[in-house]
């Protein structure tokens, strides 16, 4: 196993804004919404079991965070106010969350158009 990169100092759940702010050892820092982390959340519920098996989840503009726990000392699992609380966001998958976020958020809203899918329902 390669050692981590990188090493989040304080995460930091902000429940009336909907997102997470993760300070990292090498001085940067991510904030990502809770939207994009529940509809990238890397369980199977989600991602699937196979490369073209990915579920596009609509109707979570509005979803929050009730809370975060540690998964070990290599990733954390959140507890998304819509019940779902399967995924294990290890510190690769939030730097990368944090790092493509924008590019991942426009494919996202271009699934949700291509399958007439709204961010609201």
């Amino acid at each position: 196993m390669a050692a981590i990169a990188f090493w989040p100092l304080e995460i930091r759940v902000k429940r009336p804004e909907k997102r997470i702010e993760i300070d990292w050892d090498d001085g940067r820092r991510d904030v990502i919404a809770a939207e994009l982390l529940r509809v990238e959340s890397p369980s199977a519920e989600v991602q699937g079991h196979g490369p073209d098996t990915k579920q596009i989840v609509a109707g979570k503009r509005a979803v929050g965070i009730n809370a975060v726990e540690a998964v070990g000392n290599y990733a954390i699992r959140i507890h998304f106010d819509d019940g779902h609380d399967t995924g294990i966001f290890s510190w690769e998958v939030l730097r990368r969350l944090g790092a493509d976020q924008a590019q991942l958020f426009a494919t996202y809203l271009a699934a949700l158009d291509a399958k007439g899918l709204s961010r609201d329902r």
